[in-house]
């Protein structure tokens, strides 16, 4: 089994909304997914309670000293990736979670408030020695703003290849409608840019560790489409300071 965490000391980064699309889109590529969510903001519980569909199931892990066993129990129960959501800053669920991943994500939206704040869980996977890599998230269409904080990023780990995911998650309204619906993008919007770089990033990260799997994916062209307006901030709002 291998195990993600999607982890960042800034709150608002749109860890929870990255952890279900990739979850939909490891599923689609044949993988058997389970989500942690130890915030206790419960973002990812309260998704599932909106959502239909019996997959993916959310597990609640609060307790740092609980996270390697749960783990080691979704393992033995076939679980072939672990997902895990953590709460915003560096507190002691984070940093379990952290040691016992293959691959910490570090979301961050293209401002300088952002970057900087990506310092500290750099620092904490340096230290666990866990392979990590940015994602940058809910930004621009394009613009000189990504391009730097794709740069600025990249500067901070200068040692480590392919340190900046890809693609950049773009921010429409497609991410938030679907969670509104208890869906993820994939199955909100199937043949919706946002979807498309879901599963981008999703190819990208299989790469990056090295799984492949060999399973046909669901039809998601079957699945439901919701339509919930939900107002998004403007993109002014992730602009450097």
């Amino acid at each position: 089994m291998h195990t993600i965490v999607l982890a960042t000391q800034k709150g608002g980064s749109g860890k929870s909304t990255l952890a279900i699309g990739l979850a939909r889109a490891a599923m689609d590529a044949g993988h058997t997914v389970r989500l942690i969510e130890t915030d206790q903001q419960g973002t990812l519980a309260n998704w599932r309670a909106r959502r239909n569909f019996a997959e993916p199931r959310v597990d609640t892990v609060h307790a740092a000293g609980d996270i390697a066993e749960r783990l080691y129990q979704l393992s033995s129960e076939g679980v072939t990736l672990a997902i895990v959501d953590t709460a915003g800053g560096v507190g002691a669920a984070t940093s379990a979670a952290i040691r016992n991943a293959d691959l910490c994500l570090i979301p961050a939206r293209p401002s300088i408030v952002d970057i900087e704040a990506t310092a500290v869980t750099l620092s904490e996977a340096r230290h666990a020695g866990t392979p990590f890599a940015f994602v940058l998230n809910q930004t621009p269409i394009r613009g000189q703003r990504v391009t730097g904080a794709a740069s600025a990023l990249g500067e901070g780990a200068l040692d480590i290849p392919d340190v900046v995911a890809q693609p950049f998650i773009v921010m429409r309204n497609d991410h938030q409608d679907a969670l509104s619906a208890g869906l993820a993008v994939c199955e909100y919007a199937p043949s919706g840019k946002s979807a498309d770089e879901i599963r981008g990033l999703w190819s990208w990260i299989e790469t990056r560790l090295g799984i492949h799997t060999t399973i046909v994916p669901e039809d998601v062209s079957e699945l439901p489409v919701a339509t919930m307006p939900v107002v998004q901030p403007s993109a002014e709002a992730f602009g450097f300071a």
